[in-house]
């Protein structure tokens, strides 16, 4: 501190006012750092307190923040960003290891490993219906490029979802209970909306799209409809669980959450 702070001279030793001055510092950085350290405490005790969910890629961007913010449990709830890189069943897989608490995805009867939220090892609440919805890149006349059901000797191309996703087996299933010939020709597989939305607006095919991603399209013209409701594929926006939930912060959000979408419930199958 470039001066002398104790004084040799007394017996016992004592401090010299600079000394004194000194100690006042270190009492004041002492009950900062305890304070800090608190306080840093409750963050990370709040942070931990958190539900963790796992979110498809296009029901985080397109659904997860405003229901979140309506039902009021933004503040309970972390996001697990691992979870965008995750396909169909690595989402209950994640459930099961513990890397999330809550699965937040798109669900229909014809699931390719539906049968496994069928054991009774989860529970789910259904939060909102959606619609997968046929579009294509808008012609000059506003028209779209590609559309259903095609022309005789023509294939539709088609901007496809991954085979073990939520969302191509939905389409599958839709496409074969409409018994309507239709002649596509897959040209790849996506595992985000994101990408085959990208691809479809460069005019590469047609596509499938939850409603919630067309509407602002749409309304600008870029996209339009590849065919008439007919085609329109039903889904729901789900939520899962184990059926043993790991903490009671969680049962008590559940619980929370079951009232608040009861009106939803009369089709859960595994709740």
């Amino acid at each position: 501190m470039g001066a002398t702070l104790v004084n040799r001279q007394t017996l016992p030793l004592s401090l010299t006012p600079a000394g004194e001055a000194f100690v006042e510092l270190c009492q004041r950085v002492t009950r900062d750092v305890r304070d800090t350290r608190g306080k840093i405490a409750d963050m990370q005790a709040e942070v931990s307190a958190r539900i963790s969910v796992g979110s498809t890629q296009g029901l985080f961007s397109h659904f997860y923040q405003g229901w979140a913010s309506e039902v009021g449990v933004a503040e309970r709830l972390q996001l697990n960003l691992k979870a965008t890189g995750w396909v169909g069943e690595q989402f209950l897989d994640a459930l099961d290891n513990g890397e999330c608490d809550l699965v937040l995805c798109y669900w229909h009867p014809d699931l390719p490993w539906g049968d496994r939220l069928s054991r009774g090892d989860y529970r789910t609440i259904t939060l909102a219906r959606e619609w997968l919805v046929p579009v294509s890149v808008a012609a000059e006349n506003g028209q779209p490029r590609f559309s259903l059901p095609g022309v005789a000797g023509q294939t539709v191309p088609l901007i496809a979802y991954h085979g073990r996703g939520f969302l191509q087996s939905a389409i599958e299933a839709h496409l074969a209970h409409t018994r309507q010939p239709v002649n596509l020709l897959p040209l790849n597989e996506n595992t985000q909306s994101a990408s085959v939305k990208a691809l479809v607006k460069q005019g590469y095919g047609m596509g499938w799209l939850p409603s919630r991603m067309t509407e602002k399209s749409e309304h600008f013209g870029s996209l339009a409809r590849a065919g008439d409701n007919r085609w329109d594929v039903p889904l729901d926006i789900r939520l899962i669980r184990l059926r043993e939930p790991r903490s009671v912060d969680l049962l008590t959000l559940w619980k929370t959450l079951e009232s608040q979408h009861a009106e939803h419930q009369d089709t859960v199958t595994s709740g």
